[in-house]
């Protein structure tokens, strides 16, 4: 049968022309043809009758009309005759041959020719020579061919074809040159493809048919805002339908484009005859769905269903495909719906039916229509459906937004829904569940579909009014109960006629239905929902959507499951499942590696961490025991195999990705159903036994035993693959069952890039399979861009309080939310953020975590639910960016309980540089007013979450924590969220409250946006990255004490890197303070030495000057500190987030390198201007004396001169000797004065001291001649305070060993201390008591660093002493011999050999040009020359050591450590290790030399004679510069200005502050200079030259090795690279491992890698053996300790820092930790006994199995040293 059918073209621009063509029977050949204000009628050929009419409003309208051509009866009617040119030609009537022709040059030519009307040969032509081209030719119609053609130059042509009506045959086809050529044949039913691609065009779908939507595509975060209501293309409307749809909004279907905009003035009878829309640009809403469905692949047409009957909408049953021209039913779309309901037949048991719609045998009531019908058949339906007072629009409508639109491609649609009662008589509107069909359109034209609601259905409710062709409706053909619902008000229907056809069609009267004009809606409908009631009473037919497949086969309709790969995926999917009867025993057969066995090994992986029963036994013994019973597990994991199941399931993930699509929602149907299945029966027979067998507690026990472990699902196999991987991890990576495992996590990986949620943590066993993640993560990093950045979002609540439900409503996702499916554990899902809202994210994806609800009622009776908890809360929380805690108001006891939970989660971040964003959602608050009124609720909680995190913080012992603001970014009113309930009324029927939908919509608006904001304080985490710290979360989370047992590779990278930048910042600030502080010593030394600009009149005044100027730059060096630690804690990148909280330390650090560089800075000035003073007096004295000798020297001269006697050498020595002698006799030397520097020493010390108590004292008296005190070897053992201490302890080991470390800490000050004192030595300068302050100082930083040693103040009193009495021996010496080179006479005597060469060469009158300038280079420069080389070579070769080849090594602690462990480990030297160990401090020194001289007499690399001459070339040019500009002036004065004595000083003047000139020398050069100016510079430039040559062979020549020369410099850089590397110097209360903080103000120490306490000296009381027990491990235990500090009573370890509070232990009981002690342990046990004279450890036999290249991986973890891919 033909039906007709009409298209909508748009050619060029779719606002000015439309093409409209309709065609009719064949047998009328009635053919319409509309062309924008043009419309052309041809009739049937028999009477001849053309009517061609011509409408422009502005030209006037023609009409012409052709009548029958024998009578030729022309009619033409011309409106504006002056416009339109009008032609009309007639021929032979005979031959009917008649031709019309209306032309307008302007408006395009009509030709309307009329043939034969024997023939039939009609021909029409509209013709428009700039616009379109319209030709139809109707034949003969007989034959019934009518050809139609649109033709358009521009965008193609369009040709339609109408064959034999008897055939039905129907072509179709569209050419356009852009798209390419389409044709269609369609038999019976007639649609017209053009429609579809045309809609789909205008709907930006056209892509779609082929390269169909999916969900993937959908999900991705994209921009949007919630306010933006309107469309303002149809393009928008697709995704706007599926954007509300996904987020379950009831209001989806009601969109539309933006109206236009209506005109400002009309006049009434415009407005009231304006019949058009007052809409924009429309389409029907069943055309809008029809389209999706198509568009879409078989997963998004599922999730569309699903989504559509949450909201109540009816969904497609049958979908018309103008593709094959059949419809298809939709099975597969509807698999996923499960509905939950109660019929009345269940009442008393109150019991109620659950399971997938498909397989729910319903009854169905199917609606159709035939003909016209003046009722709205789907209004109707949707009040019979609608509760009274809750009506809902299940199906569309024509007074719906957009359902007055004609529909062009939904006809032939039958929709389906379902009546499911709620099990109360006064809602329900029917007893029991009800499907109900709806097909779109007349059922003539849609027989098939008719007739296959006619096999499924139990009645069928045909609306009809007119009966004209009731044949259709033939009782032969229907098996259902057939029923006529007519309006008898309507104009069309005909009483008479309708009696004959319910005669003819024998419908009985109860089966007729009519509305009336008496009776209203309420009980016309009445009338109908009693019908449908009866059908239901009479046992109808009852059938599943599954079997109706069968029927569709049989009518010729196709299936959507057909599909070949959905088909495979079945089968596959089958044959897993086919075989489960009982899930728990399945699970036990096939899934049987996460039993019992996976739940054993959680608990011990645990038990490994907390060691809460290890007792008594030892703790490394215990720890190996407890790795033995897990490879005993994993061996019997292993030894079950892969099961059937899971090998065929792991088979399946191999194949191509739609069928492994396919096989995952087949897999998941399947296993829900079961699931449900077996749920129901085992709740019945639960119900029944505690109602009948209430005793019987086992049974009811195993059966609530069982009723939580019913669930079988899709991850329960991905878990499985899990364990079966983590079971091949155990064993060596080249063993071949490994080998074969390796691929399953990339299959894991591609379900996460599939979206699909994985398994974060096992919620049976509570357990992460740790391997198994990091290596899903992993692959997932490899199949990604590697630099992909991630954001998450979790939610963490009260169990069923809706979690799962909201994150599937925001980000349209799948996370299970049916009965019996609560989340268990968590689980995480991947989305993709659209590419171009990346970068305005700042991620690549988004991972949504979902978890399993808190205060879970079956984990409630178990006794560690709260530690449960906690756990998975800090774990989420520790993992999100955006944590959302959602609140079921009503429940405000939970809620607290929750709080508390997430409160510890939030401090526990904080605390490791975490401060994620915090939400609140309230739900199921629908009050409008709820945000204003619950603004003193939202105060109250705010409240109660500052009490809590007080608690917390004190339980967590951080009580500085005083808001949850300081926890959490929170804002009460911008972070707080009321959400609505999320059913509107009652389920099953209710659908989503809109409410909730536009709430969330919002909400997830915000959350975006947040999302923006954390952009700007951290950056996403790279999948690497996130794994990283996934792993590092979740060891911690295993310890009790989270914050402490923290430890994380990005936190320590972060960490690493802030204390790299650090130390170069504070090393720039220490070299110019060295640089600055030599500066200013040389301008000391220089003052009044050579003739200047002086800074200061007096040396008091030059003391202040410096200070103030040193003041300065310390506050300017701190400031660029302090800005730098800001500006990088403001940076981005790097993770600089995690070390937030050491922020201050640095700050702290930085103030404090400033005051000691202060105090240093002013005590040196202090010192270097008291030693000038005192030489003041000598320099005079010298002075004096010289000037003396040279009027002596002249008065010589004069003498010999007047002789006129020549003189000989001789004769002139002789003269000279004379003169000497009686000038001696006569001067008068004072010297310096000797002080007892004894003295003044036992006054500092006496000072130091003078607080300590009388026994010190006494000391002090004893000891009143200090230079007789520390003679002899200091002896701790000789103190009797240190032996009666420690020998009155019961602890025999622990005397020995606190002996023995106090003995060390004595020796190592002692030799700082001399160290100290010969480096005052070697200045050459006077004694000064700051050296003695110097010192003590030095005693006192050790002493504190040493302070757990309990140093009593006899001890303390009697090392200082001891030190003291060496340093005044020494610094006596010292000053002595510096009184004695400064002697006047003896300095005299030293130039006496120099002024008798000088007076001979004036009384020969010799040129001294070149003697003076050799004299003036070879005593004055090249001694300061050479001083200054020396001096600026200590910076210089550390800045090569903290730029070279290892710089890495030197720049900061924890690489430094690295370097030496690794070193020692490669060098395999017992003695080695052992000093490490014993003498840490000399060990890290004498290194730290080895390095710096490895370094430095490197031939391939920078040398230090390299760095001598260097220094050497930049002083000599700045000495030639100085010469050079002195000269120049010097031709610009006169001779009187300018002597050889001015010229030299002004020399002098421009290196004061580089050179330090000695002023004897210079003195001594100048006198008796008779030499000029010009030529002595001119020598002067040579002799430099040559003394640059001199000292370069001088430094090449040296026989001094490295060693030698760096103990000469006084900047050292052996001990600034010391300074910087070894910190603090304090070590592990425990172990004595070296603190690697950084900063010098750190206010926690932290180590890396712990030792066995063995190492430490450390052995057990009763059997002297040495202790191999790692006090990582003992932290995380419930072992004890006893020592000194906790007066000998024994305290468990986890509570260490209630006497070691500034030590962070990190616990680690891992078989990892400290694999490279145990490794050293093991292999040195013997030595290390025999060296301690201790009994060898009893270590665990696994440790002698740790290899050497083992022990280098693991000290290459620990301080994250591994390449990054």
């Amino acid at each position: 049968m033909l039906t007709p059918f009409s298209a909508i073209l748009y050619l060029g621009d779719p606002k000015s022309v439309l093409i409209s063509v309709t065609v009719g029977d064949p047998k009328s050949v009635l053919i319409s043809v509309t062309v924008g204000r043009i419309s052309v009628t041809v009739g049937d050929p028999k009477s001849g009758r053309i009517s061609v009419t011509v409408g422009d409003p502005k030209s006037g309208l023609i009409s012409v009309t052709v009548g029958d051509p024998k009578s030729v009866l022309i009619s033409v009617t011309v409106g504006d005759p002056k416009s339109v040119l009008i032609s009309v030609t007639v021929g032979d009537p005979k031959s009917g041959l008649i031709s019309v022709t209306v032309g307008d040059p302007k408006s395009g030519l009509i030709s309307v020719t009329v043939g034969d009307p024997k023939s039939g040969l009609i021909s029409v032509t509209v013709g428009d020579p700039k616009s379109v081209l319209i030709s139809v030719t109707v034949g003969d119609p007989k034959s019934g061919l009518i050809s139609v053609t649109v033709g358009d130059p521009k965008s193609g042509r369009i040709s339609v074809t109408v064959g034999d009506p008897k055939s039905g045959l129907i072509s179709v086809t569209v050419g356009d040159p852009k798209s390419g050529r389409i044709s269609v044949t369609v038999g019976e039913i007639v649609l017209n493809e053009n429609y579809l691609e045309e809609l789909l065009h205008s709907l930006g779908l056209q892509h779609h048919p082929r390269k169909k939507l999916t969900l993937s595509i959908l999900l991705e975060i994209r921009y949007y805002t919630p306010t933006d209501r309107t469309n303002q293309s149809l393009q928008s409307l697709p995704w706007c339908f599926l954007r509300k749809l996904m987020m379950m909004n009831t209001t989806a279907r009601s969109i539309s484009c933006a109206a236009k905009k209506a005109p400002t003035s009309q006049d009434l009878d415009s407005l009231l005859g304006d019949d058009s829309s007052d809409e924009g640009e429309g389409v029907n809403p069943l055309d809008l769905i029809t389209a999706l469905f198509l568009c879409s692949d078989g997963f998004l047409q599922q999730e569309m269903a699903v989504k559509m009957s949450m909201c109540q909408f009816s969904v497609p049953l049958l979908l018309p495909n103008s593709d094959t021209q059949q419809p298809t039913l939709m099975l597969w779309a509807l698999r996923d719906i499960v509905k939950k309901f109660r019929p009345h037949s269940f009442l008393e048991s109150k019991g109620f039916v659950e399971q997938s719609i498909v397989l729910t045998q319903l009854p169905l009531i199917s609606f159709v229509r035939l003909g016209n019908s003046s009722l709205s058949k789907s209004h109707i339906l949707n009040q019979i459906l609608s509760n009274p007072q809750q009506y809902h629009d299940t199906f569309i409508h024509r007074n719906m937004t957009g359902g007055d639109t004609p529909k062009r491609i939904s006809e032939g649609l039958v929709e389906i829904s379902w009546y499911l009662p709620c099990g109360n008589r006064n809602m329900d509107i029917l007893p029991e569940p009800v499907a109900v069909a709806n097909l779109r359109g007349d059922i003539s034209a849609f027989g098939t579909q008719f007739s296959f609601l006619c096999k499924i259905s139990s009645a069928v409710f045909v609306f009809c009014d007119d009966f004209q062709d009731c044949e259709i409706l033939n009782p032969k053909h229907i098996k259902a109960q057939l029923f006529l619902v007519c309006s008898t008000q309507n104009s069309s229907f005909n009483r008479e006629a309708f009696k004959e056809h319910v005669t003819r069609l024998q419908i009985p009267p109860n089966h007729i239905i009519p509305k009336t004009q008496k009776v209203n809606d309420a009980e016309f409908i009445k009338k109908l929902n009693a019908k449908i009631s009866d059908v239901i009473k009479e046992n109808p037919l009852k059938m599943s959507v599954k079997h109706m497949s069968a029927i569709a086969h049989e009518s010729g309709i196709s299936v959507d499951e057909d599909y070949i790969h959905c088909q495979n995926a079945k089968v596959k999917a089958n044959a897993i499942t086919a075989s489960i009867s009982d899930v728990l025993k399945y699970k036990q057969t096939q899934l049987p590696l996460q039993g019992e066995i996976w739940k054993e090994l959680a608990r011990l992986e645990k038990e490994e961490c907390r060691l809460k029963k290890a007792g008594d036994k030892n703790i490394e013994k215990y720890k190996s025991e407890l790795r033995q019973q897990k490879q005993r597990l994993r061996e019997r994991q292993r030894s079950n195999g892969m099961s059937t199941a899971l090998s065929c399931f792991i088979s399946a993930l191999s194949s191509p990705k739609e069928e492994r699509s396919y096989f995952l929602k087949w897999m998941k149907i399947s296993l829900d159903h079961l699931s449900l299945r077996h749920l129901s029966d085992l709740r019945e027979m639960y119900k029944e036994l505690c109602l009948n067998s209430p005793q019987n507690k086992r049974k009811i026990h195993d059966l609530d035993r069982q009723i939580a472990s019913s669930s079988l699902g899709v991850e329960h196999f991905l878990r499985e693959m899990g364990q079966l991987y983590e079971v091949a991890c155990s064993l060596p990576e080249n063993h071949p069952y490994r080998q074969q495992m390796q691929n399953l996590p990339r299959y894991c990986a591609q379900l996460l890039l599939d979206g699909l949620p994985v398994e974060l943590i096992d919620g049976d066993a509570s357990n992460i399979p740790l391997q198994w993640v990091k290596d899903v993560l992993t692959e997932l990093h490899h199949l990604t861009h590697p630099n992909s950045r991630i954001r998450v979002i979790t939610v963490l609540g009260v169990q069923s309080t809706g979690k799962s439900t909201l994150l599937n409503a925001m980000f349209g996702v799948q996370f299970a939310v049916s009965s019996g499916k609560c989340t268990r554990g968590a689980f995480m899902l991947l989305i993709r953020v659209q590419e171009d809202f990346r970068e305005q994210l700042g991620c690549d994806f988004i991972m949504v975590i979902d978890t399993e609800g808190l205060k879970s009622p079956e984990l409630a009776q178990l006794a560690e639910s709260y530690d449960h908890d906690n756990e998975l809360a800090t774990l989420v929380v520790g993992l999100s960016d955006i944590t959302i805690i959602n609140i079921a108001m009503e429940n405000s006891t939970e809620m607290k309980d929750v709080l508390q939970i997430v409160v510890h989660a939030f401090l526990r971040m904080k605390e490791v540089g975490k401060k994620p964003c915090c939400m609140f959602v309230h739900q199921n608050v629908a009050d409008v007013s709820a945000h204003d009124k619950n603004m003193r609720d939202r105060n109250l909680l705010l409240e109660q979450l500052n009490e809590m995190t007080q608690a917390a913080a004190r339980m967590e012992k951080r009580i500085e924590n005083k808001k949850f603001t300081d926890v959490m970014d929170y804002d009460p009113e911008r972070n707080t969220w009321y959400i609505p309930g999320l059913w509107h009324g009652t389920p099953p029927m209710a659908p989503v409250n809109a409410g909730y939908s536009e709430k969330v919509s919002e909400f997830k608006f915000n959350i975006i946006e947040a999302l923006k904001k954390v952009k700007l304080v951290r950056p996403a985490h790279t999948i690497r990255e996130f794994l990283d710290w996934t792993s590092s979360l979740w060891k911690a989370v295993k310890y009790e004490n989270f914050i402490f047992s923290f430890q994380n590779s990005l936190v320590a990278d972060a960490y690493t890197k802030l204390c790299s930048e650090y130390n170069m910042w504070e090393w720039d600030f220490r070299k110019h303070f060295y640089t600055w502080m030599t500066d200013a010593e040389t301008v000391v030394s220089n003052f009044g030495a050579v003739m200047m600009a002086q800074p200061a009149s007096s040396l008091d005044n030059l003391l202040i000057h410096l200070k103030n100027e040193a003041s300065v730059e310390l506050d300017k060096g701190l400031k660029e500190i302090t800005e730098k630690v800001t500006e990088y804690f403001e940076r981005k990148e790097g993770h600089v987030c995690l070390v937030e909280k050491y922020r201050e330390d640095f700050m702290n650090s930085a103030k404090t390198l400033k005051r000691e560089t202060q105090n240093s800075v002013m005590r040196k000035l202090e010192a270097a201007v008291e030693i000038k003073k005192g030489m003041k007096k000598v320099e005079n004295i010298r002075k004096n004396h010289k000037t003396t000798i040279e009027q002596q020297v002249l008065k010589l001269l004069d003498s010999c001169r007047q002789a006129k006697t020549q003189m000989s050498e001789k004769q002139l020595e002789l003269e000279f000797e004379k003169m000497w002698k009686e000038t001696m006799q006569k001067l008068s030397f004072t010297g310096l004065p000797r002080q007892n520097v004894g003295q003044e020493i036992y006054r500092l010390l006496r000072s130091n001291l003078e607080t300590k108590g009388g026994p010190v004292h006494e000391m002090l008296h004893k000891a009143s001649r200090l230079d007789q005190c520390g003679r002899e070897p200091f002896d701790v053992g000789k103190d009797k305070s240190v032996v009666v201490k420690y020998f009155q302890t019961v602890f025999k080991p622990e005397q020995i060993r606190k002996m023995q470390e106090t003995k060390e800490m004595s020796d190592s000050i002692i030799k700082r201390s001399e160290q100290l004192i010969a480096d005052k030595l070697a200045t050459g300068t006077d004694f000064h008591n700051t050296h003695v302050l110097e010192l003590l100082g030095l005693i006192d930083k050790d002493l504190e660093r040493h302070s757990d040693l309990g140093i009593s103040a006899e001890l303390e009193a009697s090392l200082k002493i001891h030190i003291c009495g060496h340093a005044a021996r020494e610094f006596q010496k010292m000053h002595d011999a510096f009184i004695m080179f400064n002697d006047p006479q003896q300095c005299l005597e030293k130039f006496k050999h120099q002024y008798c060469t000088d007076f001979k060469d004036l009384f020969h009158e010799r040129d001294q040009c070149n003697k003076k300038a050799e004299e003036f280079t070879t005593l004055c420069l090249k001694p300061a020359v050479r001083e200054y080389v020396t001096k600026s070579l200590g910076p210089e070769i550390m800045d090569e050591m903290l730029t070279g080849v290892k710089a890495s090594d030197f720049s900061n602690r924890s690489f430094f450590q690295f370097s030496i462990l690794k070193q020692l480990l490669l060098g395999d030297e017992f003695g080695e290790f052992l000093q490490y160990i014993t003498s840490y401090e000399d060990f890290v020194k004498e290194w730290i030399l080895g390095e710096i001289e490895e370094l430095l007499s490197s031939r391939d690399g920078i040398n230090i004679i390299d760095m001598e001459e260097k220094q050497l070339k930049l002083i000599t040019r700045k000495i030639k510069e100085a010469v050079v500009n002195v000269q120049i002036r010097t031709v610009k004065r006169t001779k009187e200005d300018m002597n050889i004595q001015t010229f030299i000083q002004e020399i002098c003047s421009n290196l004061s502050e580089l050179l330090v000139i000695p002023k004897d020398v210079l003195d001594a050069v100048m006198l008796l200079n008779k030499a000029k100016p010009e030529q002595f510079s001119d020598w002067l430039l040579s002799s430099i030259s040559e003394m640059e040559q001199s000292l370069t062979a001088e430094f090449q020549s040296s026989d001094a090795d490295v060693r030698t020369r760096l103990a000469t410099l006084p900047f050292k850089p052996q001990d600034e690279l010391f300074r910087r590397l070894f910190g603090c110097g304090k070590q592990c209360p425990f172990c004595k491992a070296p603190c690697e903080a950084g900063g010098e103000s750190h206010t926690e120490h932290f180590t890396s890698i712990h030792r066995p306490e063995g190492l430490g000296r450390y052995r057990w009381e009763t059997s002297e053996t040495l202790i191999p027990d790692i006090c990582s491990s003992l932290v995380a235990s419930e072992c004890r300790f006893r020592c000194s500090d906790t007066n000998w009573v024994y305290h468990p370890y986890k509570d260490y820092r209630k006497f070691y509070p500034d030590w962070r232990i990190q616990a680690d009981t891992s078989i990892q930790a400290s694999v490279y002690w145990k490794f050293v342990f093991a292999k040195f046990n013997t030595q290390f006994a025999e060296e301690y004279e201790a009994q060898p450890a009893d270590l665990p036999e696994d440790w002698s199995l740790i290899t050497e290249e083992q022990a280098l991986q693991s000290l290459e973890e620990t301080f994250n040293m591994k390449t990054s891919e």
